[in-house]
Protein backbone atom coordinates (compact mmCIF):
# COMPACT_ATOMS: atom_id res chain seq x y z
CA UNK A 1 0.00 0.00 0.00
CA UNK A 2 1.21 3.56 -0.65
CA UNK A 3 2.48 6.00 1.93
CA UNK A 4 0.05 8.82 2.76
CA UNK A 5 0.87 12.47 3.27
CA UNK A 6 -2.14 13.92 5.05
CA UNK A 7 -3.39 17.02 6.84
CA UNK A 8 -5.94 17.14 9.65
CA UNK A 9 -7.49 20.14 11.32
CA UNK A 10 -8.10 19.52 15.03
CA UNK A 11 -10.20 21.96 17.06
CA UNK A 12 -10.39 21.59 20.85
CA UNK A 13 -13.09 23.55 22.64
CA UNK A 14 -12.41 25.72 25.67
CA UNK A 15 -15.05 24.01 27.81
CA UNK A 16 -13.52 20.79 28.97
CA UNK A 17 -11.61 19.24 26.08
CA UNK A 18 -9.40 16.39 27.25
CA UNK A 19 -5.94 15.35 26.14
CA UNK A 20 -5.70 13.11 23.08
CA UNK A 21 -3.03 10.52 22.30
CA UNK A 22 -1.84 9.81 18.76
CA UNK A 23 0.33 6.93 17.51
CA UNK A 24 3.93 7.23 16.38
CA UNK A 25 4.62 8.58 12.87
CA UNK A 26 6.51 11.57 11.44
CA UNK A 27 4.33 14.67 11.93
CA UNK A 28 4.32 18.42 12.38
CA UNK A 29 1.59 20.10 14.44
CA UNK A 30 1.09 23.80 13.67
CA UNK A 31 -0.93 25.91 16.12
CA UNK A 32 -3.27 28.11 14.09
CA UNK A 33 -4.70 29.85 17.16
CA UNK A 34 -5.03 29.12 20.84
CA UNK A 35 -2.61 27.18 22.99
CA UNK A 36 -1.71 23.58 23.75
CA UNK A 37 0.77 21.41 25.57
CA UNK A 38 2.31 19.01 23.06
CA UNK A 39 4.67 16.30 24.25
CA UNK A 40 5.23 18.25 27.46
CA UNK A 41 5.91 21.67 25.88
CA UNK A 42 3.56 24.66 25.64
CA UNK A 43 2.88 26.05 22.17
CA UNK A 44 0.89 29.10 21.06
CA UNK A 45 -0.20 30.88 17.90
CA UNK A 46 2.11 30.40 14.90
CA UNK A 47 4.34 27.80 16.60
CA UNK A 48 4.92 24.21 15.55
CA UNK A 49 5.96 20.90 17.09
CA UNK A 50 7.69 18.06 15.26
CA UNK A 51 8.32 14.47 16.25
CA UNK A 52 8.13 10.82 15.16
CA UNK A 53 7.05 9.15 18.38
CA UNK A 54 3.66 8.83 20.08
CA UNK A 55 2.09 12.20 20.82
CA UNK A 56 -0.08 13.55 23.63
CA UNK A 57 -1.78 16.91 23.04
CA UNK A 58 -3.57 18.79 25.81
CA UNK A 59 -5.48 21.98 24.89
CA UNK A 60 -4.97 25.18 26.86
CA UNK A 61 -7.72 26.94 28.81
CA UNK A 62 -8.86 28.90 25.74
CA UNK A 63 -8.90 25.84 23.45
CA UNK A 64 -6.82 25.43 20.32
CA UNK A 65 -7.02 24.83 16.58
CA UNK A 66 -4.13 22.89 15.03
CA UNK A 67 -3.10 21.75 11.57
CA UNK A 68 -1.55 18.29 11.84
CA UNK A 69 0.64 17.17 8.92
CA UNK A 70 1.54 13.45 8.93
CA UNK A 71 3.44 10.91 6.87
CA UNK A 72 1.53 7.69 7.46
CA UNK A 73 2.07 4.14 6.28
CA UNK A 74 -0.63 3.12 3.83
CA UNK A 75 -2.17 0.69 6.30
CA UNK A 76 -2.49 3.36 9.02
CA UNK A 77 -5.94 3.73 10.50
CA UNK A 78 -8.11 6.82 10.18
CA UNK A 79 -6.06 9.60 11.76
CA UNK A 80 -8.85 11.71 13.23
CA UNK A 81 -8.26 12.82 16.82
CA UNK A 82 -11.01 11.61 19.13
CA UNK A 83 -11.98 12.81 22.57
CA UNK A 84 -14.27 15.04 24.56
CA UNK A 85 -14.64 18.49 23.03
CA UNK A 86 -12.57 17.62 19.92
CA UNK A 87 -13.63 18.14 16.30
CA UNK A 88 -11.15 16.62 13.86
CA UNK A 89 -11.41 16.38 10.09
CA UNK A 90 -9.14 15.43 7.24
CA UNK A 91 -8.45 18.43 5.01
CA UNK A 92 -6.34 16.55 2.46
CA UNK A 93 -4.68 13.15 2.06
CA UNK A 94 -2.51 12.09 -0.88
CA UNK A 95 -1.08 8.67 -1.67
CA UNK A 96 2.60 9.07 -2.49
CA UNK A 97 3.45 6.52 -5.16
CA UNK A 98 7.03 7.74 -5.21
CA UNK A 99 9.24 9.26 -2.50
CA UNK A 100 12.64 10.87 -3.05
CA UNK A 101 15.42 8.28 -3.20
CA UNK A 102 17.61 7.59 -0.20
CA UNK A 103 17.38 9.13 3.25
CA UNK A 104 14.52 11.57 3.89
CA UNK A 105 13.79 14.73 5.79
CA UNK A 106 10.56 16.46 6.77
CA UNK A 107 10.57 20.20 6.24
CA UNK A 108 7.82 22.35 7.71
CA UNK A 109 7.80 26.05 6.99
CA UNK A 110 5.66 29.01 6.05
CA UNK A 111 5.89 31.07 2.88
CA UNK A 112 4.78 34.72 2.95
CA UNK A 113 4.11 37.08 0.04
CA UNK A 114 3.53 40.83 -0.02
CA UNK A 115 0.36 42.01 -1.78
CA UNK A 116 0.55 40.92 -5.40
CA UNK A 117 3.74 38.90 -4.90
CA UNK A 118 4.44 35.74 -6.87
CA UNK A 119 6.64 32.67 -7.05
CA UNK A 120 7.97 32.30 -10.58
CA UNK A 121 7.52 29.01 -12.42
CA UNK A 122 9.39 26.46 -10.31
CA UNK A 123 9.70 22.87 -9.11
CA UNK A 124 10.66 21.21 -5.82
CA UNK A 125 12.62 18.04 -5.03
CA UNK A 126 9.83 16.31 -3.18
CA UNK A 127 6.08 16.23 -2.53
CA UNK A 128 4.26 18.46 -0.06
CA UNK A 129 0.93 19.71 1.26
CA UNK A 130 0.25 23.44 1.64
CA UNK A 131 -2.52 25.17 3.60
CA UNK A 132 -3.30 28.86 3.31
CA UNK A 133 -3.16 30.80 6.56
CA UNK A 134 -3.78 34.39 5.40
CA UNK A 135 -4.73 36.25 2.22
CA UNK A 136 -5.42 34.50 -1.06
CA UNK A 137 -3.40 32.66 -3.68
CA UNK A 138 -3.76 31.26 -7.21
CA UNK A 139 -1.81 28.14 -8.13
CA UNK A 140 -1.14 27.43 -11.82
CA UNK A 141 -0.01 23.89 -12.68
CA UNK A 142 -0.92 21.08 -15.08
CA UNK A 143 -2.55 23.67 -17.36
CA UNK A 144 -5.08 24.64 -14.65
CA UNK A 145 -5.49 27.58 -12.28
CA UNK A 146 -6.99 27.10 -8.82
CA UNK A 147 -7.57 29.81 -6.23
CA UNK A 148 -7.49 29.26 -2.46
CA UNK A 149 -8.63 31.28 0.54
CA UNK A 150 -7.70 30.88 4.21
CA UNK A 151 -7.94 27.24 5.23
CA UNK A 152 -7.65 25.97 1.66
CA UNK A 153 -5.22 23.08 1.20
CA UNK A 154 -3.48 21.76 -1.90
CA UNK A 155 -0.81 19.24 -2.90
CA UNK A 156 2.26 19.73 -5.06
CA UNK A 157 4.07 16.60 -6.23
CA UNK A 158 7.38 18.41 -6.69
CA UNK A 159 8.58 17.77 -10.26
CA UNK A 160 5.60 19.46 -11.95
CA UNK A 161 6.22 23.19 -12.61
CA UNK A 162 4.09 25.55 -10.50
CA UNK A 163 3.46 29.31 -10.66
CA UNK A 164 1.97 30.98 -7.56
CA UNK A 165 0.27 34.39 -7.58
CA UNK A 166 -0.69 36.04 -4.29
CA UNK A 167 -3.76 38.23 -3.91
CA UNK A 168 -3.69 42.01 -3.40
CA UNK A 169 -3.15 41.58 0.35
CA UNK A 170 -0.48 39.92 2.51
CA UNK A 171 -0.59 36.18 1.94
CA UNK A 172 1.00 33.26 3.79
CA UNK A 173 0.71 29.50 3.69
CA UNK A 174 2.08 26.69 5.85
CA UNK A 175 3.52 23.60 4.20
CA UNK A 176 5.21 20.29 4.90
CA UNK A 177 7.42 18.64 2.29
CA UNK A 178 9.22 15.30 2.17
CA UNK A 179 12.67 15.89 0.70
CA UNK A 180 16.04 14.20 0.17
CA UNK A 181 18.03 14.44 3.41
CA UNK A 182 20.97 16.07 1.62
CA UNK A 183 18.81 19.22 1.43
CA UNK A 184 18.87 19.87 5.20
CA UNK A 185 19.51 23.59 5.50
CA UNK A 186 19.28 24.08 1.73
CA UNK A 187 16.52 25.32 -0.56
CA UNK A 188 14.51 22.76 -2.49
CA UNK A 189 13.26 25.17 -5.16
CA UNK A 190 14.47 25.20 -8.78
CA UNK A 191 13.28 27.86 -11.22
CA UNK A 192 12.26 26.62 -14.66
CA UNK A 193 13.20 29.71 -16.70
CA UNK A 194 16.72 31.11 -16.68
CA UNK A 195 15.57 34.74 -16.47
CA UNK A 196 13.65 34.02 -13.24
CA UNK A 197 16.78 32.87 -11.42
CA UNK A 198 18.27 36.37 -11.37
CA UNK A 199 15.06 38.29 -10.71
CA UNK A 200 14.26 39.56 -7.18
CA UNK A 201 12.06 37.16 -5.22
CA UNK A 202 9.16 38.45 -3.13
CA UNK A 203 8.48 35.39 -0.96
CA UNK A 204 9.85 35.07 2.56
CA UNK A 205 10.33 31.81 4.46
CA UNK A 206 10.09 30.80 8.09
CA UNK A 207 11.39 27.34 8.97
CA UNK A 208 9.59 25.39 11.72
CA UNK A 209 11.29 22.03 11.24
CA UNK A 210 14.01 20.63 8.99
CA UNK A 211 14.72 17.20 10.40
CA UNK A 212 15.67 13.67 9.33
CA UNK A 213 12.89 11.09 9.37
CA UNK A 214 12.85 7.34 9.01
CA UNK A 215 11.78 6.05 5.64
CA UNK A 216 8.23 4.73 6.06
CA UNK A 217 7.46 1.10 5.36
CA UNK A 218 4.34 0.91 3.24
Amino acid sequence: MPVLLRLYEDTFSADGSLAVALPAMPRMVFVVHGGATIAGRVFGDDEAWFGEGPLTLTPGASGVTCWRFELAAGAAADGAARGQGVVSHEKLAVALDKLPAGDLLMRGDSVAFPPGGCAYLHTHQGPGIRCLLDGGIRIDTHGRSTSYGPGGAWFEAGPEPVFAQAADRPTRFVRVMILPRVLIGKSSIAYVNEDAKARPKSQQYRIFVDAPIARPQA
